[in-house]
């Protein structure tokens, strides 16, 4: 942790009792919402499903955030350099994916200690993770290549060819051993079998895919349309668009609480928008008052995480 840095900053919290929709239309919602300062340029969240620590790539500082939510306060701070747009964490690690350098950073997610610094191709810039395989994917915004690591050796065990141009985003659904990876340029999600380890499908979806999502126990994939007012929902084992949810304003980012099969992602007029992934249907709207970025959602109590890159916030939502 850097004095200086956390002095700069400024921390403090700001809570309000509660948000509500002011969009009709749809079903009104609440929330008990509040928001942490943070300063920077936050690129992605993640939540520990251990401690409930938060962990926001910064690419201002070119560190990870680690940010106590019930304590409102940023507590700690990880070194990465370069510029993080990307971290997941698991029971054990910490990963964040850094482009300039091409490389996926592991840290102990315990001791906040880095591990090992692991070459992921050019551009490597998303990341998602299989604790039980002990792997860990990476795709390239610049190049498309889809990196495998071990996590056990903190070593590339793959790279495969790039599909297309750039891939954005990626999801995995561990049980039926598949990526799915978002191409914004070519509108589409691409499908990669991490048994053959090869690229076997190419989905048609909505304008500039990026987010993304997996409901692991029905294998239905959800994806955030950066150009167009709707969600894809694709059908894994059909490989198609089997649906779109018309949305308040365009997409970025979503996320999945897998118990419940809700999806939260940021394509609400300054706020988040809840779909229930059951029905496929859009099922609340949350004004916030903020342009809303990354979204995580804490799988064990349900509190959604967004950032605000704009003005360097963490907005914290409860009960929505």
């Amino acid at each position: 942790m850097h004095g200086s840095q956390f002095s700069r900053r400024g921390l403090f919290t700001l809570v309000s009792a509660g948000a509500a929709v002011v969009l009709g239309g749809t079903a009104a919602a609440t929330g008990r919402v509040s928001t942490v300062q943070v300063g920077g340029t936050i690129s992605a969240i993640a939540v520990s499903p251990v401690t409930g620590l938060v962990y926001a790539a910064d690419q201002a500082s070119g560190a990870v955030l680690v940010v106590d939510p019930d304590a409102g306060r940023v507590v700690s701070a990880l070194a990465v350099g370069g510029e993080p747009s990307d971290v997941v964490v698991d029971t054990d690690r910490i990963y964040v994916a850094n482009p300039p350098g091409g490389t996926v950073l592991a840290f102990d997610s315990q001791t906040h200690r880095l591990l090992s610094v692991v070459g992921a191709g050019a551009g490597a810039s998303a990341v998602a993770i299989d604790p039980q395989a002990n792997l860990v994917y990476a795709v390239s915004g610049k190049t498309g290549t889809f990196a495998v690591l071990d996590s056990i050796s903190l070593t590339q065990q793959d790279l495969l060819p790039a599909p297309k141009p750039g891939l954005a985003g990626i999801a995995l659904d561990r049980g039926r051993r598949r990526a799915y990876c978002t191409s914004p340029t070519t509108n589409s999600v691409e499908i990669c079998d991490l048994d053959q380890g090869a690229f076997t499908a190419s989905v048609p979806v909505g304008a500039s895919p990026t987010g993304i999502g997996v409901h692991e126990l029905s294998g239905t994939v959800f994806v955030a349309n950066s150009a167009i007012h709707h969600m894809s929902i694709v059908d894994g084992s059909a490989r198609a668009q089997v649906k779109t949810v018309l949305l308040r304003s365009e997409a970025s980012s979503l996320a999945v609480h897998q118990a419940s099969d809700v999806v939260y992602t940021n394509g609400g007029q300054n706020g988040l928008s809840r779909v229930d992934g059951r029905t496929e249907t859009l099922t609340g709207e949350l004004g916030l008052g903020v342009n809303p970025g990354d979204v995580a959602v804490d799988q064990r109590t349900r509190t959604v995480y967004v950032t605000d890159p704009l003005h360097g916030t963490i907005t914290v939502v409860r009960d929505f």
